[in-house]
């Protein structure tokens, strides 16, 4: 042990003498960047496609957590609201909060994250991010913007009290009437009407209106034509029409998707009859087209990383190659002092684990059938079997069968056999596709990127609750196989549903399948309960490098 500790402290001085020389000046290149901000705003796609070049090959850490902000807000707009927080969590690991060039960033990211809980309807987490981005926030403005934010979240959650508050500290500040002024008036004066339904909040309504039009702003009139349509719905629907049109109109010009869709949501519900139905058929074409949009934009935003992580890990394999020679001498050593003992002290723990935990987990296995077994073959002897021999000598022996009778205890028994085969029955599980997805993502590794594209509540609530149980272990076995043999860098599965079935795709860019692969090698189980499950497993052998594998089962 002595020994041991004495080669660490040996690295550790040669690591703190390595870090001692003077750090040269990294020059760096904006030309990708430039490129993709050049693109943001017009082809989302391409500026996306950009951004993630930057992440892949910058060596500044502003730089790069800059355009994985940028990335996050592409995604958000799209309503990739996951993906938007992932790459916001990226950014972050970049930045210094103790530097004072990262903390523009940092305000920004901080509400990004904000604005992504409040869509997700967690309005606490919204607020908590609102003041980390206070923190680091610079700009008046922007912190007048966050407050207001904050009230907003306070508002959905219907504390009103506190968000009339930092609205009137807000309308305060305001030295002149302008856009600032309008937006802090019309919505202190939705907040006291939400909590007082009596409250007059037509007249400062109208007045911010009057100032957005006077300043030409259109974002700021579509926001008075909404609040407006809401005060009006009830004590004046023709009113409330009104503004509703007007904020359609102007949703429209501002090519604003989600504001259209809002503004058609109350056409639909003020208009007249013979309006809905016309109203109605543009709200559904709008919303269909929108989610197809952004569903496209997810799969797109998937690839598009799967492909430049691709990348990335060839360039790093290509620059290892070319490492430096003037550190190989370091790295001999640190490799043969440090890394032989660690090897062989992790192996040996590793597998003195491995093998525990497998023995554990096979005695669980057993122990959990047999249990099983013996509770429901108890149970069936203990209030089955003898109340069914009851009935049967009842049917040999009376000469007049008492029907009422007969049709009691048959009924009770079987709600006590429905009782036990529920108890053996696998349950449904709640929010199943967030199990699979961190199943997945406990297989994502510093060498090994896990991405993602389909899995979504919506697919899986078409499972049924038993096949749920099997494929969760299907896909554990696929994941675990990779991880054994794959030596993948990237690995992506896809969930489609095709008419009444769902096809998993899985693809890696591993080595791939050996000469004498046997679709039964290692996959014994996993074949047992795809056939189970109605499924069917086909391997694609005609790609060049790497696995795709395809699996089809039935969906409700």
């Amino acid at each position: 042990m002595k020994k041991t500790n004495l080669i660490l402290i040996a690295i550790l001085l040669i690591l703190a003498a390595c870090q001692r020389e003077p750090k040269k000046k990294v020059n760096v290149d904006w030309t990708t960047f430039r490129i993709a901000y050049d693109w943001f705003g017009k082809q989302q796609d391409s500026a996306f496609y950009y951004f993630n070049q930057v992440t892949a090959q910058s060596r500044d850490s502003l730089q790069v957590a800059m355009a994985y902000s940028n990335m996050a807000k592409i995604q958000y707009r799209a309503g990739d609201f996951y993906g938007a927080q992932e790459s916001l969590v990226s950014s972050l690991k970049f930045l210094n909060e103790h530097h004072k060039t990262d903390h523009a960033t940092l305000a920004s990211n901080y509400n990004d994250l904000g604005l992504i809980r409040a869509d997700l309807d967690d309005q606490n987490g919204a607020i908590d991010f609102y003041r980390q981005n206070l923190r680091f926030a610079q700009d008046t403005s922007l912190k007048d913007l966050t407050w207001n934010n904050i009230a907003y979240a306070y508002q959905q959650k219907k504390e009103y009290d506190q968000a009339i508050a930092i609205y009137q500290r807000l309308l305060n500040k305001e030295r002149q009437e302008n856009a600032d002024y309008a937006r802090a008036l019309t919505n202190l004066a939705t907040a006291q009407w939400l909590r007082n339904p009596s409250f007059k909040a037509a007249p400062p309504l109208l007045k911010a209106l009057r100032i957005r039009q006077k300043a030409k702003d259109d974002w700021g009139q579509n926001s008075s034509f909404a609040h407006l349509a809401d005060y009006y719905r009830s004590i004046k629907p023709d009113s409330a029409l009104g503004y509703a049109k007007s904020m359609y109109e102007i949703a429209k010009r501002l090519e604003s998707p989600d504001d259209q869709l809002q503004a058609l949501g109350k056409l639909v519900d003020l208009s007249p009859v013979k309006h809905t139905k016309i109203y109605f058929g543009q709200f559904k074409e709008l919303n269909d087209s929108l989610q197809t949009a952004r569903n496209a934009a997810k799969n797109q935003f998937a690839l598009i990383r799967y492909k430049v992580e691709k990348s990335k890990a060839d360039n790093l394999k290509l620059q290892k190659d070319i490492t430096d020679k003037k550190y190989q001498l370091i790295r001999q050593n640190i490799r043969f002092y440090g890394a032989l003992s660690a090897f062989i002290f992790i192996t040996i723990f590793a597998l003195l684990w491995y093998g525990k935990r497998k023995r554990q987990q096979e005695q669980d296995k057993q122990l959990a059938v047999t249990e099983t077994r013996e509770k429901a073959s108890k149970k069936v002897h203990d209030t089955l079997a003898n109340d069914a021999y009851l009935i049967m000598k009842r049917l040999q022996n009376d000469v007049v069968l008492d029907k009422n009778w007969l049709l009691y205890h048959v009924k009770d028994l079987y709600i006590r056999a429905r009782d036990i085969s529920y108890d053996i029955i696998q349950r449904p599980e709640k929010d199943f596709y967030l199990k699979i997805s961190a199943l997945l993502k406990s297989f994502s590794t510093d060498d090994t990127r896990v991405s993602v594209v389909g899995n979504n509540k919506d697919l899986w609530d078409r499972v049924d609750p038993v096949h749920q149980f099997e494929l969760k272990y299907i896909i554990q076995e696929l994941m675990v196989n990779m991880q054994k043999h794959s030596e993948a860098h990237n690995v992506i599965l896809k969930f489609e549903v095709q008419d009444n079935r769902c096809l998993l795709t899985y693809f890696d860019d591993g080595i791939g399948l050996n000469k004498d692969f046997s679709q039964k090698n290692g996959l014994t189980n996993t074949g047992n309960r795809i056939n189970a499950i109605g499924g069917v497993l086909t391997f694609d052998t005609g790609i060049e490098k790497g696995l795709q594998i395809s699996l089809s089962f039935p969906i409700k």
